[in-house]
C-alpha cells in the first residue's frame, strides 16, 4: 500500500469519516445579529464602530494550566542538526493528556518536521529559541485534511497543524523558520504546481468527496506554515515567522482567534502574512508584515467548494499593525465564495514602494460572494505602488461565471497617504455595481492619475482632499462594456 493511501485510510479512521464519503462543514451555527448589525448603513454612519465592542467581548484568548513541559525532557536537542520531530510531538501529546499546560522550547535551534498541536497546549518558544523546519517534503506526511487556495483536500501537513482542537496557542519571543527559498518549496509555485492545482479545481467543481481529493507527493501543492483547522480558542502571540512555503498564518473554520505581536518576514510566492478563512471573531493586533503577497487576506473558500462549505469570514478586527512590502495591506478575497462581513481595520501604518494597495477587495463571477460592512479608519499610508482603495470584480478569470459578486457598505474614514498612482480603483459590473462606498475626512497627496470608477453606485466623498483639492460629491457611474 502506498504511503498516501495509508495516510488517507488513517485520517478517515481518526476523523470518523469512513463510510460517509462527503466531509460535512464544521458545526459553526448561524450568528444571531445584535440590533447594531441590523441597522442600515445610512442609519448611523458614524456609529458603525460601536460594533467593535460587541465583537471584542466575544474574543477571549485561551487560558492554560500552570504546568510546564520542557521539550528537552522528551529528547529534543537544540543543536540545529538533531531531528526533534518526535520529541516535540511527544511533549505536546503528554501535555494535552495531562490536561494541558505549556510546552516550552528553550534557547537553541531545533530541527523538526510537522508539529501537531493538541487541545489545551501552549507551544511556547523562549528567548533565542528557533524551530527550524525541514526542507524535506516527506517530513510533512502523513496527509491531513486541509485547505489549499480555498479548496479542501488531503495534502501535506502544514508545518504546525491542529484539527478540531480547543484552546491552542503558539507564544513566546522565539522564531519559526520555514527554510523556504529559491531551492526549497518556492520553486513549486507557478508551473510545477499548475497540473495539480487544475486537477484540484476540477475535482471540487465535480463534487468529488474531499477524502478522495488525494494529493501530497508528486503534486507540488505547498503547505501553509501554521494552520489550526476547525479549532476553538486560538492564540498566536509574540513569535517571529520567516521564510514560509506559502501562506504563513492560516486559521480555517475557527472561532475566537487572537493574533497578536507577531512579526512576519517572508518574500516568496503566495507568501501571505495572515489569512483567516471562514473564521468568526478574529482579532489581529500589533503585528508587523513584510511579505511577498498580501499582508492580511480574509477568505471564505473558493468557487463551488466555498459555496459547499458555506461559512463566511466575519467579525474581524485589525488594529495597530504595520504593513511593509506586500500586494495589499488589508485584503478581502479572492477566495471569498462563502461571504465576508463585519470587518474593522484601524490605526495601521502602511508604507513601502513594494506595497501595492492599502485596502483591496478582489473577486469575480466565478468566486461570487457577498462582501459587506467593511470599515477602515485612522490609517496612515506613506506610499503604495498602485491605489489606496481597490475593489475589482475582474480579478483573474474576470466575468466568466454565473455567480455575480456583491460588494456594499464600505467606509474609509480619516485615512491619509503621501504617494500613490490612484486614490480609487473601483471596477464593478453594470448589472451588479459596487454599492455604497463612503470616504470621509481623507487626504491623499501626490496622486499620479485620476480615479478609475466603473459601475459604482452611491460613491460618496465627504471632505476628501486629493492633491490639495477638496471634494464633496456623490457619484454613480455605470459602464456597460469594457475594452
Amino acid at each position: 500500500m502506498s504511503s498516501q493511501a495509508q495516510s488517507r485510510r488513517e485520517f478517515i479512521k481518526v476523523a470518523g469519516l469512513a463510510g460517509v464519503g462527503l466531509v460535512v462543514a464544521p458545526p459553526i451555527r448561524p450568528l444571531r445579529l445584535v440590533p447594531w448589525f441590523n441597522q442600515a448603513p445610512a442609519a448611523a454612519p458614524e456609529g458603525v464602530w460601536e460594533g467593535t465592542s460587541w465583537i471584542l467581548a466575544r474574543i477571549k484568548p485561551p487560558v492554560f494550566p500552570s504546568r510546564t513541559f520542557d521539550v528537552g525532557r522528551y529528547g529534543a536537542v537544540g543543536n540545529g542538526t538533531t531531528d526533534c520531530t518526535m520529541a516535540l510531538n511527544d511533549a505536546i501529546r503528554v501535555c494535552s493528556a495531562a490536561g494541558g499546560g505549556r510546552v516550552v522550547v528553550p534557547e537553541g535551534t531545533f530541527l523538526t518536521g510537522a508539529i501537531r498541536l493538541r487541545s489545551h497546549v501552549d507551544l511556547h518558544l523562549g528567548d533565542g529559541a528557533v524551530l527550524k523546519f525541514s526542507q524535506d517534503p516527506a517530513r510533512y506526511l502523513p496527509l491531513v485534511f486541509t485547505r489549499w487556495e480555498g479548496t479542501e483536500l488531503m495534502n501535506y501537513s502544514p508545518f504546525v497543524y491542529a484539527f478540531e482542537e480547543t484552546d491552542v496557542a503558539i507564544t513566546g519571543r522565539g522564531t519559526l523558520d520555514g527554510q523556504a527559498g529559491p531551492t526549497a518549496w518556492w520553486p513549486w509555485a507557478r508551473k510545477m504546481q499548475t497540473p495539480a492545482r487544475n486537477r484540484l479545481m476540477d475535482l471540487a467543481s465535480k463534487g468529488v468527496p474531499v477524502a478522495e481529493r488525494v494529493f501530497g507527493e508528486g503534486h507540488y501543492l505547498r503547505p501553509s506554515f501554521i494552520q489550526p483547522y476547525r479549532c476553538k480558542n486560538v492564540l498566536i502571540e509574540g513569535v517571529t515567522i520567516v521564510d514560509s512555503p506559502m501562506w504563513e498564518l492560516h486559521p480555517v473554520l475557527c472561532t475566537n482567534v487572537t493574533v497578536r505581536d507577531i512579526t512576519i518576514r517572508s518574500h516568496g510566492p503566495n507568501n501571505d502574512g495572515c489569512d483567516p478563512e471562514s473564521c468568526r471573531d478574529v482579532l489581529i493586533e500589533r503585528c508587523s508584515f513584510d511579505t511577498g503577497d498580501d499582508c492580511i487576506a480574509l477568505k471564505s473558500g473558493r468557487n463551488d467548494d466555498g459555496r459547499r462549505v458555506g461559512v463566511p469570514i466575519e467579525n474581524v478586527i485589525i488594529r495597530d499593525c504595520e504593513m511593509k512590502d506586500g500586494h495589499g495591506g488589508v485584503v478581502i478575497g479572492s477566495e471569498i465564495s462563502g461571504d465576508a462581513r463585519n470587518v474593522f481595520a484601524e490605526r495601521c501604518r502602511m508604507d513601502s514602494p513594494n506595497l501595492d494597495r492599502a485596502l483591496r477587495i478582489k473577486t469575480n463571477s466565478q468566486r461570487g460572494g457577498l462582501v459587506e460592512r467593511v470599515y477602515m479608519r485612522d490609517v496612515t499610508v506613506g506610499q503604495v505602488a498602485e491605489s489606496l482603495v481597490t475593489i475589482d470584480f475582474f480579478y483573474q478569470e474576470g466575468d466568466t461565471g454565473s455567480h455575480t459578486p456583491v460588494v456594499r457598505d464600505i467606509e474609509i474614514r480619516d485615512v491619509t497617504s503621501k504617494k500613490s498612482v490612484y486614490a480609487l480603483l473601483l471596477r464593478g459590473y453594470a448589472r451588479a455595481p459596487i454599492r455604497d462606498v463612503r470616504l470621509v475626512d481623507c487626504t491623499f497627496d501626490n496622486v499620479a492619475k485620476d480615479d478609475v470608477v466603473e459601475s459604482v453606485k452611491d460613491l460618496s466623498l465627504t471632505n476628501v482632499t486629493i492633491n490639495g483639492r477638496v471634494r464633496n460629491e456623490q457619484i454613480t457611474r455605470l459602464v456597460t462594456s469594457r475594452s
